[in-house]
């Protein structure tokens, strides 16, 4: 299991914007170039960010801005915008296990709580950080290249 990098590229997306809002129009073109990927992807997460209600994309002139101040969006809010889980579950189960095998009736009864366990661990600790840990941890690491 490994979460996708669109995840850590849209946390990058919203770092870029965040830095560099004031002194660039921050377009898809322009975060692609920072990313190093293409601006077609880009362009679709920025789509997802959108749909989720995270972000404003001005068709056209460009330009993206947030719907909501940095410390009210968690990582836990990128994630569900971003890695969406089938039926909420983190974990996928493979589709048939025997009935007939002792394991593969249980299985389910052996696993299901402990993997619904991690994963609200995980998302639990998603809702701790928030978009302005990036703009804090930005500026520190801007400052010590000074």
């Amino acid at each position: 299991m490994q979460i996708s990098s669109r995840f850590t590229v849209a946390l990058h997306i919203f770092t870029a914007v965040d830095v560099f809002k004031d002194d660039y129009k921050v377009t898809s073109d322009f975060l692609a170039k920072s990313i190093g990927t293409n601006p077609v992807i880009i362009r679709k997460l920025l789509s997802q960010l959108k749909n989720a209600g995270l972000i404003k994309v001005a068709r056209g002139t460009g330009g993206i801005e947030l719907t909501r101040d940095l410390s009210d969006i968690s990582f836990y809010d990128v994630y569900q915008a971003i890695e969406p889980v089938e039926n909420g579950n983190l974990f996928r189960f493979h589709d048939s296990p025997n009935p007939q095998c002792p394991v593969g009736r249980n299985i389910h009864a052996l696993l299901d709580d402990k993997l619904a366990d991690i994963q609200n661990a995980m998302e639990e600790r998603m809702k701790k950080y928030t978009l302005v840990d990036l703009r804090e941890g930005m500026e520190d690491l801007l400052a010590k290249e000074d």
